[in-house]
């Protein structure tokens, strides 16, 4: 069982980058630690596989071709039945500036690369947590 999800299936995490050796490396590290995995290269070809079946976990790169990461975290965001799931950014790019917009954007953590496999393990697991606390508590507050 997975310790950052209850139920008796494993984490999904949609990981979308448009270099197709850092969706491999981050398969690979998020797979020796029990999550399942999806890919893809575009922030379109994410939305297709959301809409499919939602992931448990988003991990973004911002610089992807079309749609940007922080277009895509806004879009994701503002949807019904996606706002709650937790993005986690992977950016080269880790400038006060570009923190900021991902944040304002809606993201849960920003992550800057190269990261090493317990790290995002750890950062993975955390954000997984606190999206089912959140879920939790939101569902345990009375209607107004």
């Amino acid at each position: 069982m997975n310790v950052a999800d209850t139920s008796l299936r494993p984490a999904q995490i949609l990981i979308v980058d448009d270099a197709r050796d850092n969706r491999e490396l981050l398969e690979v590290m998020l797979n020796w630690e029990g999550f399942v995995t999806q890919s893809a290269a575009s922030a379109e070809e994410a939305l297709a596989v959301i809409a499919q079946e939602p992931p448990d976990l988003v991990l973004l790169d911002l610089a992807l071709p079309g749609m940007s990461g922080v277009d895509l975290t806004l879009r994701l965001k503002a949807g019904v039945t996606t706002k709650q799931i937790p993005i986690i950014i992977i950016s080269g790019r880790g400038d006060d500036a570009t923190r900021k917009r991902a944040s304002a954007a809606g993201a849960t953590d920003f992550i800057l690369k190269p990261i090493g496999r317990a790290d995002l393990s750890e950062r993975v697991r955390e954000a997984l947590l606190f999206a089912k606390a959140s879920s939790a508590s939101t569902q345990l507050r009375p209607s107004a």
